[in-house]
């Protein structure tokens, strides 16, 4: 397996969850998380950042999705951060401007190893097909939270929620991709104090 892949499973009374991710991947993705929507603002993810990713989930959605949405952001985070490793050689710190017809997203990420989110996002719609809007936040704090990774997420401007939403993931993959590239300059891990 490529040292930069890892592999995350978490069974809860909740849900079940194994997701695959492979940071120097090409792009694909095989996402069954039962939340069509979710599965395609992953499937973005995947193939704007390229990295390939698998992400399956059963979850008890006849509550609701928030306990699916919140797992699947859990597992990934634990994903990235074991993927990463020691961090030696990254970029570490990347931001990317996404432009969606009316809408423009920036998305900031430090991958410092200590989790921060900052979500300065607006919609007006509740629900965007099958997922509730207040979850995109619920899942990139869990990203970040065990990710351990500091993340600032902006609309800058948009009207439509979808437009808002794809801008957003398509942001925040092109930042994490530049952040988790490897520069061949870097001797160890890119920090002054040694560590990250």
């Amino acid at each position: 397996m490529n040292e930069r892949t890892a592999i995350v499973t978490r069974t809860t009374s909740e849900t079940d969850i194994r997701v695959k991710w492979n940071l120097d991947g090409h792009g694909s993705g095989a996402l069954q998380t039962g939340i069509p929507f979710l599965d395609h603002m992953l499937a973005l993810f995947a193939k704007h950042g390229m990295f390939d990713l698998e992400v399956m989930c059963k979850g008890d959605l006849e509550i609701d999705a928030h306990h699916s949405v919140e797992d699947i952001g859990i597992c990934l985070g634990q994903a990235l951060d074991k993927a990463l490793g020691k961090k030696d050689g990254i970029v570490r710190f990347a931001h990317s401007y996404f432009p969606m017809d009316e809408t423009l997203a920036r998305v900031a990420i430090d991958l410092s190893g200590r989790p921060y989110l900052v979500y300065r996002v607006q919609v007006e719609r509740e629900r965007v097909g099958d997922l509730d809007s207040e979850l995109v936040e619920e899942f990139w704090k869990a990203v970040v939270t065990h990710g351990r990774l500091n993340v600032h997420i902006e609309l800058l401007y948009g009207r439509n929620a979808h437009h808002i939403f794809e801008s957003i993931f398509k942001a925040a993959a092109r930042a994490l991709s530049i952040a988790t590239r490897i520069d061949p300059r870097m001797q160890g891990v890119p920090s002054t104090k040694g560590v990250l």
